[in-house]
Protein backbone atom coordinates (compact mmCIF):
# COMPACT_ATOMS: atom_id res chain seq x y z
CA UNK A 1 0.00 0.00 0.00
CA UNK A 2 0.92 3.46 -1.11
CA UNK A 3 2.48 5.44 2.11
CA UNK A 4 1.52 8.87 1.88
CA UNK A 5 3.17 12.11 4.47
CA UNK A 6 0.49 11.44 6.76
CA UNK A 7 -0.71 8.64 8.66
CA UNK A 8 -4.86 8.69 8.55
CA UNK A 9 -8.24 6.99 9.01
CA UNK A 10 -10.24 6.41 6.07
CA UNK A 11 -14.03 5.94 5.53
CA UNK A 12 -14.82 5.64 1.80
CA UNK A 13 -18.46 4.96 -0.04
CA UNK A 14 -18.98 1.62 -1.96
CA UNK A 15 -17.83 3.29 -4.99
CA UNK A 16 -15.36 6.19 -5.86
CA UNK A 17 -15.90 8.24 -8.69
CA UNK A 18 -14.58 11.80 -9.76
CA UNK A 19 -17.55 13.18 -8.66
CA UNK A 20 -16.88 12.30 -5.02
CA UNK A 21 -16.60 14.65 -2.67
CA UNK A 22 -13.96 14.39 -0.55
CA UNK A 23 -13.36 15.72 3.22
CA UNK A 24 -10.37 15.65 4.93
CA UNK A 25 -10.37 16.16 9.24
CA UNK A 26 -7.34 17.52 10.90
CA UNK A 27 -7.66 17.58 14.87
CA UNK A 28 -6.48 19.95 17.66
CA UNK A 29 -3.18 19.97 19.53
CA UNK A 30 -3.04 16.61 22.01
CA UNK A 31 -5.85 15.04 19.93
CA UNK A 32 -5.03 12.24 16.97
CA UNK A 33 -7.24 11.25 14.38
CA UNK A 34 -9.82 9.55 16.15
CA UNK A 35 -11.28 12.47 17.51
CA UNK A 36 -12.78 14.00 14.60
CA UNK A 37 -13.35 10.35 12.42
CA UNK A 38 -16.33 10.12 15.45
CA UNK A 39 -18.13 12.95 12.86
CA UNK A 40 -17.79 10.56 9.40
CA UNK A 41 -20.95 8.11 10.87
CA UNK A 42 -22.73 11.03 10.77
CA UNK A 43 -21.72 12.56 7.70
CA UNK A 44 -22.84 11.86 4.31
CA UNK A 45 -22.28 8.38 2.95
CA UNK A 46 -21.37 9.29 -0.87
CA UNK A 47 -18.27 11.11 0.91
CA UNK A 48 -14.69 9.94 0.61
CA UNK A 49 -13.65 11.38 4.63
CA UNK A 50 -10.29 11.21 5.26
CA UNK A 51 -9.01 12.13 8.94
CA UNK A 52 -4.98 12.40 9.58
CA UNK A 53 -3.18 12.58 12.25
CA UNK A 54 -0.52 15.50 13.64
CA UNK A 55 3.27 14.48 12.77
CA UNK A 56 4.29 15.72 16.26
CA UNK A 57 3.96 13.00 19.51
CA UNK A 58 3.25 13.74 22.62
CA UNK A 59 1.92 12.29 25.59
CA UNK A 60 -0.84 9.92 26.25
CA UNK A 61 -1.69 9.11 22.66
CA UNK A 62 -1.92 12.54 21.16
CA UNK A 63 -0.33 14.62 18.49
CA UNK A 64 -0.03 18.36 17.64
CA UNK A 65 0.62 19.76 14.43
CA UNK A 66 3.45 22.35 15.79
CA UNK A 67 4.75 23.13 19.41
CA UNK A 68 3.00 25.65 21.84
CA UNK A 69 5.37 27.52 23.79
CA UNK A 70 4.72 28.97 27.37
CA UNK A 71 6.44 31.48 28.98
CA UNK A 72 7.12 32.21 32.42
CA UNK A 73 3.86 34.46 32.86
CA UNK A 74 1.81 31.69 31.54
CA UNK A 75 1.40 33.67 27.89
CA UNK A 76 1.43 31.00 24.69
CA UNK A 77 2.64 31.27 21.17
CA UNK A 78 2.87 29.77 18.28
CA UNK A 79 6.29 27.81 16.56
CA UNK A 80 5.70 29.44 13.64
CA UNK A 81 8.30 27.39 11.37
CA UNK A 82 6.76 24.26 12.95
CA UNK A 83 3.54 25.44 11.88
CA UNK A 84 4.56 26.70 8.11
CA UNK A 85 6.33 23.29 7.69
CA UNK A 86 2.97 21.38 9.14
CA UNK A 87 1.14 23.68 6.50
CA UNK A 88 3.60 22.25 3.80
CA UNK A 89 2.91 18.93 4.86
CA UNK A 90 -0.50 19.30 4.83
CA UNK A 91 -0.66 20.68 1.76
CA UNK A 92 1.89 17.39 -0.13
CA UNK A 93 -0.96 15.76 1.68
CA UNK A 94 -4.43 16.42 -0.12
CA UNK A 95 -1.71 16.55 -2.98
CA UNK A 96 -1.50 13.15 -2.49
CA UNK A 97 -5.35 12.53 -1.77
CA UNK A 98 -6.45 14.12 -5.12
CA UNK A 99 -4.00 12.31 -7.16
CA UNK A 100 -4.71 8.73 -4.93
CA UNK A 101 -8.23 9.43 -5.23
CA UNK A 102 -9.01 10.91 -8.48
CA UNK A 103 -10.97 13.77 -6.73
CA UNK A 104 -10.78 17.51 -7.78
CA UNK A 105 -10.41 20.82 -5.39
CA UNK A 106 -13.93 21.51 -6.60
CA UNK A 107 -14.92 18.66 -4.77
CA UNK A 108 -12.45 18.81 -1.82
CA UNK A 109 -13.10 19.98 1.62
CA UNK A 110 -11.29 20.61 4.43
CA UNK A 111 -12.23 20.69 8.33
CA UNK A 112 -10.61 21.53 11.19
CA UNK A 113 -10.44 22.07 14.57
CA UNK A 114 -8.63 24.42 16.63
CA UNK A 115 -4.94 23.86 15.47
CA UNK A 116 -6.38 22.18 12.79
CA UNK A 117 -8.75 24.79 12.15
CA UNK A 118 -5.56 27.36 11.89
CA UNK A 119 -3.89 25.43 9.20
CA UNK A 120 -6.90 24.55 7.54
CA UNK A 121 -7.04 28.74 6.92
CA UNK A 122 -3.48 28.56 5.91
CA UNK A 123 -4.01 26.25 3.64
CA UNK A 124 -6.57 27.56 2.12
CA UNK A 125 -4.72 31.37 1.93
CA UNK A 126 -1.54 29.99 0.53
CA UNK A 127 -3.03 27.37 -2.08
CA UNK A 128 -6.40 28.29 -2.64
CA UNK A 129 -6.35 26.09 -6.06
CA UNK A 130 -5.98 23.20 -3.56
CA UNK A 131 -9.66 23.41 -1.89
CA UNK A 132 -12.53 25.32 -1.82
CA UNK A 133 -14.77 24.49 0.85
CA UNK A 134 -13.51 24.90 4.66
CA UNK A 135 -14.90 24.60 7.60
CA UNK A 136 -12.95 25.92 10.29
CA UNK A 137 -13.79 25.09 14.03
CA UNK A 138 -12.82 26.69 17.12
CA UNK A 139 -9.58 28.33 15.13
CA UNK A 140 -8.79 31.57 13.88
CA UNK A 141 -6.51 33.35 11.20
CA UNK A 142 -2.84 33.66 12.62
CA UNK A 143 -1.78 36.42 9.89
CA UNK A 144 2.05 35.03 10.82
CA UNK A 145 0.84 32.21 8.34
CA UNK A 146 -0.43 34.17 5.75
CA UNK A 147 0.95 35.15 2.44
CA UNK A 148 2.30 38.62 2.29
CA UNK A 149 0.04 39.27 -0.97
CA UNK A 150 -3.16 37.67 1.02
CA UNK A 151 -5.13 40.87 0.56
CA UNK A 152 -4.34 41.71 -2.92
CA UNK A 153 -5.05 38.02 -3.70
CA UNK A 154 -8.30 37.25 -5.34
CA UNK A 155 -9.92 34.50 -3.16
CA UNK A 156 -13.75 35.01 -4.41
CA UNK A 157 -13.87 30.95 -5.31
CA UNK A 158 -13.36 29.75 -1.47
CA UNK A 159 -16.24 28.78 0.92
CA UNK A 160 -16.04 29.08 4.61
CA UNK A 161 -17.99 27.74 7.67
CA UNK A 162 -16.78 29.30 10.55
CA UNK A 163 -17.48 28.62 14.37
CA UNK A 164 -16.59 29.34 17.80
CA UNK A 165 -17.95 28.67 21.16
CA UNK A 166 -18.42 31.66 22.63
CA UNK A 167 -16.88 31.09 26.31
CA UNK A 168 -13.72 29.31 24.70
CA UNK A 169 -11.27 29.63 26.98
CA UNK A 170 -8.42 28.06 25.09
CA UNK A 171 -8.69 30.32 21.91
CA UNK A 172 -10.80 33.80 22.82
CA UNK A 173 -13.93 33.94 20.76
CA UNK A 174 -11.81 37.72 20.09
CA UNK A 175 -10.14 36.18 17.55
CA UNK A 176 -12.00 34.25 15.50
CA UNK A 177 -14.44 37.56 15.27
CA UNK A 178 -11.36 39.46 13.96
CA UNK A 179 -10.82 36.57 11.92
CA UNK A 180 -14.25 36.48 10.58
CA UNK A 181 -13.65 40.34 9.43
CA UNK A 182 -10.38 39.63 7.70
CA UNK A 183 -12.95 36.94 5.55
CA UNK A 184 -15.36 39.92 5.35
CA UNK A 185 -12.60 42.37 4.06
CA UNK A 186 -11.81 40.14 1.48
CA UNK A 187 -15.26 39.35 0.51
CA UNK A 188 -14.64 35.44 0.75
CA UNK A 189 -18.09 33.86 1.20
CA UNK A 190 -18.51 32.40 4.43
CA UNK A 191 -21.22 31.82 7.45
CA UNK A 192 -19.95 32.64 10.51
CA UNK A 193 -21.63 31.05 14.02
CA UNK A 194 -21.14 31.58 17.85
CA UNK A 195 -22.14 28.88 20.31
CA UNK A 196 -22.72 28.62 24.09
CA UNK A 197 -19.87 26.55 25.03
CA UNK A 198 -16.41 26.60 25.50
CA UNK A 199 -13.51 24.99 23.49
CA UNK A 200 -15.97 22.48 21.70
CA UNK A 201 -17.94 21.10 19.18
CA UNK A 202 -21.76 21.46 20.02
CA UNK A 203 -24.17 19.79 18.73
CA UNK A 204 -25.80 22.12 16.89
CA UNK A 205 -23.05 23.13 15.90
CA UNK A 206 -22.57 20.00 14.30
CA UNK A 207 -25.61 19.74 12.73
CA UNK A 208 -25.54 23.42 11.26
CA UNK A 209 -21.97 22.37 9.29
CA UNK A 210 -23.33 19.01 8.85
CA UNK A 211 -26.06 21.16 6.99
CA UNK A 212 -23.54 23.75 4.88
CA UNK A 213 -21.84 20.26 3.73
CA UNK A 214 -25.17 18.44 2.75
CA UNK A 215 -25.56 22.06 0.42
CA UNK A 216 -22.85 21.78 -1.60
CA UNK A 217 -22.10 17.74 -2.20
Amino acid sequence: MEKLSLKYLVKAPEKITENTPLLILFHGYGSNEEDLFSFATELPNNMLIISARAPQQLSMGGYAWYTIHFTNDLNKFSDIPEAIKARETIATFINELQKKYQISPEKTFLLGFSQGAILSYSVAFNYPEKAQKIIALSGYINTDLLPETYKETNYSHLDFFVSHGSVDQVIPVQLARKSEEILSSLNIEHIYQEYPVGHGVAPQNFYDFKKWIEERI
